[in-house]
């Protein structure tokens, strides 16, 4: 049997922050390989990326999702253990990727070997593994599924095993995430003296009056399964250092957590009605440019729901809420793909100065994994 803690601490022990491999894959598939999968590197601009696949092409397949890359430690002299030691003590696991989610690919490797060597299923298991989540992402699961539909590769569910636990293992999983875009707003006017006015046209003034619009009223009340749409001012700028002159030209950037009422293009052409509006109030172009993270999206509650919510009520005597809250994950690409859900570990320390995470709860989500391949294949 593979000890899901162990290999979480081997996996810590190579530094992968991104874009680099630092050994992580190739001890990954090195291990894959030896259980049977068929293992490819799926590599693509320089971004390392696995694919492994256990059973038939075509078969019925379950797949699972994660990530080896790593944010930055930061000054590892603020760090109890040095960050990449993969130290061991007192049931704890320390070290970057703790949480943020080597301990979440150890758990579905383990799960994955164990189960096709004691309980070869009528089916296949797809392992997707990149190593580029926490960067620009171009290149990262993209990448593989892009392979897989080249090469006719299908999964026809997959679990991204992200940290979804705000506290405590069982209480959420995800069904679904926030889409995300952010829009920098230029305005662009005429440079004057401030005491003259009438002889320039002021950008900030154009540019406040649109960003008060944008906040007066929220964008909507939420949905079944989504929080209301968030707006987050996160920018304004001018860069002018004197007291008595109008800018030129000042920028603002607005940044849109959206729910499933929108899309990136909904919101960038209600932003630039709203833009063309003010443009023509105040003689100052308004112009935006846009940047699309990720559509909002729904795995609706089903069969396969159901099973991994089951049985992860069973391991943790709780029953998981089906949550959409968070950020982006790699679940943003698999969704054109496939039906989609992400259950992980308790993200508490992720990202932070000594990040941990308990022995007992990796060998845990190791558990669930593996009761959900039993359940899938029954």
């Amino acid at each position: 049997m593979i000890d899901a803690a162990d290999l979480t601490a081997r996996l810590i022990r190579c530094p992968s922050v991104t874009p680099q491999e630092a050994g992580a894959l190739v001890l990954l598939g090195d291990l894959l390989t030896d259980a049977g999968f068929e293992v490819r590197r799926v590599d693509r601009n320089g971004t390392p990326n696995l694919f492994a696949r256990w059973g038939a092409k075509g078969a019925r397949t379950l797949g699972f999702n994660g990530h080896t890359d790593v944010v930055p430690p930061g000054d590892g002299a603020s760090w109890t253990h040095p960050p990449f030691s993969g130290h061991v003590e007192d049931g704890i696991i320390w070290g970057r990727g703790a949480t943020d989610m080597k301990s979440g690919v150890a758990a579905f490797v383990a799960a994955a070997i164990d189960f096709v060597r004691e309980t070869p299923p009528d089916g296949a298991v797809i392992l997707t593994i990149t190593g580029d989540e926490e960067g620009p992402s171009r290149d990262g699961t993209a990448a593989i599924l892009d392979w897989m539909e080249a090469n006719g590769e299908r999964m026809d569910a997959c679990i991204v095993g992200e940290p979804s636990n705000p506290e405590i293992m069982g209480e959420m999983m995800k069904i679904g995430r926030r889409g995300s875009a952010t829009f920098t707003v230029t305005a662009k006017g005429v440079q004057g003296h401030a005491a003259y006015p009438h002889k320039a046209r002021n950008p900030l003034h154009a540019l406040t009056t649109y960003l008060n619009d944008l906040i007066a009223v929220p964008l909507d009340q939420g949905t079944d399964h989504f929080d209301p749409t968030g707006l987050q001012i996160t920018s304004i700028d001018c860069g002018n250092p004197a007291s008595n002159v109008i800018p030129e030209a000042a920028r603002a950037v607005v940044n849109i957590r959206f729910n499933d009422l929108h899309t990136a293009a909904s919101l960038q052409a209600d932003l630039t009605a709203r833009a063309a509006r003010v443009t023509q109030a105040t003689g100052v172009a308004l112009t935006i440019q846009t940047q699309v993270t990720g559509e909002a999206f729904l795995t609706q509650p089903g069969p396969f729901v159901d099973l991994v919510r089951s049985v992860v009520a069973l391991e943790t005597n709780r029953q998981p809420a089906l949550s959409t809250t968070g950020g982006t994950s790699d679940a943003r690409f698999i969704k054109n793909h496939c039906p989609v859900v992400e259950f992980g570990l308790v993200g508490a320390y992720m990202h932070q100065v000594d990040e941990r995470v308990p022995v007992a709860q990796v060998r845990q989500l190791k558990t669930i994994y593996q009761r959900i391949l039993e359940r899938y294949f029954e």
